[in-house]
């Protein structure tokens, strides 16, 4: 399917891809998840075609695509701002594409028909597309995108102009269809809960380069950095030095751990502690303080301490309280 070796763009004077590689295999639903300027809407315009590398190289089944022009890479693209046609009805937005292939246009219809049916627009087909909603407009220019069957799927942050709860149905929609289908897909956002819900894979994105790349599970479980760690809002970052037999000493005191056993003495050190990995009571690797925030999210409250420290409790301490907390040693997680 789609691969990608070493592809580097820059900016003003600036590198903005710094050497990404990386393949998409049939029917993966891959997420380039990272902040706002990280590289990512830039990468995927590069698949696209509406931009051109500086240098590496761009495959389709080993074939390069370089050369081939956007209108011909038979890639489909869905955009943040729709780039509907006002003075079309949705049949005719979807269609277009399709007439732009010169179909017959008893297939037209066909197509039109099944991609309205896939996002649940059917009895919205002589519709005007600016007398809908945020969402439904939405579904019409991924109805549009699906409609020419693309052998690659492409969207460049498509919710990212729709409320929460619009944002939630159209996120259940696309997960639908992207795990039903055996399209594959690459999916640029800044939103983890979307890349977390929508992929098979994610790629995080920093300063041009890939940090981390596996599936949710193993993102969520091993960052891989500082940088994820925050990034992903997993926990506490705590930077210290290593003092030998897995202890390091950290502006919070020095941590016991079980790992980082045979780590050089002195070597810089970054540990991630979890939320829910705290316990109360007095015990090793004490890290309480006094209560400055709290808040209550599901069935647990999360509680800010005066120390910047962030845990989840299943009982509500009072604002000023001082807890006695402890972490024990497996739960302090080493970071590369």
């Amino acid at each position: 399917m789609l691969t990608l070796i070493d592809i580097h763009k820059s900016y003003e004077g600036q590198p903005l891809l710094a050497g990404v590689s990386f393949s998409v295999a049939a029917g993966e639903t891959v997420c380039l998840l990272g902040p706002s300027g990280s590289g990512k809407s830039t990468l995927l315009r590069i698949i696209a075609g509406l931009e051109s590398a500086e240098r590496g190289r761009l495959l389709w089944d080993g074939q390069d695509l370089d050369s081939l022009p956007a209108h011909r890479r038979g890639f489909g693209l869905v955009f943040q701002d729709y780039a509907l046609f006002p003075h079309l009805n949705v049949a005719e937005n979807v269609a277009f594409g399709l007439r732009m292939q010169n179909l017959p246009r008893q297939e037209i219809e066909q197509r039109v028909a099944e991609a309205l049916a896939l996002v649940n627009l059917s009895a919205f087909a002589a519709r005007r597309v600016t007398d809908l909603s945020g969402g439904e407009q939405q579904r019409v220019a991924l109805a549009r995108a699906l409609a020419p069957r693309p052998r690659l799927l492409l969207f460049d942050e498509p919710l990212g102009a729709l409320d929460r709860t619009l944002r939630q149905d159209l996120l259940e929609e696309l997960r639908r269809i992207l795990h039903a289908g055996e399209t594959p897909a690459i999916y640029v956002t800044h939103d983890q809960e979307e890349a977390f819900a929508l992929a098979d894979r994610i790629l995080l994105l920093h300063e041009g380069r890939i940090l981390r790349d596996g599936s949710p599970a193993e993102v969520w479980r091993r960052p891989g950095s500082a940088w994820a760690a925050r990034f992903l809002g997993l926990g506490n970052v705590l930077e210290g030095r290593a003092l030998g037999d897995g202890r390091v000493e950290t502006a919070w005191g020095v941590l016991e751990t079980t790992h980082g056993k045979k780590e050089t003495v002195g070597r810089p050190v970054s540990l991630l502690i979890r939320p829910g990995a705290a316990r109360l009571g007095a015990g090793v690797n004490p890290l309480g303080g006094r209560v400055a925030d709290l808040l209550f999210q599901d069935d647990h409250y999360r509680v800010t301490l005066d120390n910047g420290l962030v845990f989840r409790l299943r009982q509500a301490p009072t604002r000023g309280e001082v807890l006695t907390l402890h972490v024990p040693p497996e739960a302090v997680e080493w970071l590369d």
